[in-house]
């Protein structure tokens, strides 16, 4: 069963549609990269896909239980967020407010969860730091745990290594990859066509035209070749 379809979808501002004629699925265990140019939509799409924005037509269906609320989200990091006076626990365990229902204080049980995507990615000696005080890429790993927090099944992550040296962009892919490989759905946003497609299984194109499909039928494609390096080395 797909965890995500989105049929005939039509996206943009003030009935002013960017993209129209969206149809795709997420299954469970998927790596799905969301490319394009700059203007094509994606972010549009994402905050759709959140329930942040309405989109002008279409549907969006959420299946095998999935809840809009248990989807985690690494937005696009502003200067705002990189200077947030809080320590990295802090910010993680704010991850988990989504669960506390009609509680105020969060419990042993949401302590644990932070604790443990702490460890998983590697920043539990950091738990103590001011946020602001960490570089790029230990920034980027405490919001992805804050994610984790969030996500049981889902991560939907906005361009994850932007502005991040080519040494912490490598390990942040890698990183991305052993969650989906211990089966988290990914779902992630990236200009960087050529390193994103590496890892991920399917491919969504925006643009003038959009294509959908696995990673091999993209680098196939007139689109694929034409918009990567590996595709153009196969045409």
């Amino acid at each position: 069963m797909a965890l995500i379809t989105v049929k005939d979808l039509a996206l943009g501002y003030e009935n002013r549609a960017v993209v129209s004629g969206l149809d795709f699925e997420v299954e469970s265990g998927d790596y799905l990269c969301i490319v394009g140019e700059n203007g094509s939509g994606k972010t549009t799409l994402m905050r759709t896909l959140l329930g942040l924005q309405e989109p002008i037509s279409g549907q969006i269906l959420f299946g095998d239980g999935i809840r809009k609320n248990e989807i985690g989200y690494l937005p696009q990091q502003t200067q705002v967020q990189k200077d947030f006076p809080a320590t990295v626990a802090e910010i993680v365990l704010s991850g988990c407010a989504g669960s506390l229902g009609n509680r105020f204080f969060y419990g042993k049980k949401e302590k644990q969860k932070a604790a443990e995507n702490m460890k998983r990615m590697e920043i539990e000696s950091l738990k103590k730091r001011c946020f602001r005080e960490l570089s790029g890429g230990q920034q980027q790993r405490v919001l992805l745990a804050r994610a984790l927090c969030a996500a049981e099944r889902i991560l939907l992550l906005d361009e994850p290594v932007s502005g991040l040296d080519p040494k912490v962009t490598a390990e942040m892919y890698s990183e991305i990859k052993k969650l989906n490989d211990g089966g988290i759905t990914i779902i992630m946003i990236s200009h960087d066509i050529d390193s994103c497609i590496r890892y991920a299984g399917k491919i969504l194109h925006l643009g003038e035209n959009i294509f959908f499909g696995s990673k091999d039928e993209y680098l196939r494609s007139r689109m694929g070749k034409t918009f990567t390096q590996e595709g153009g080395a196969i045409a």
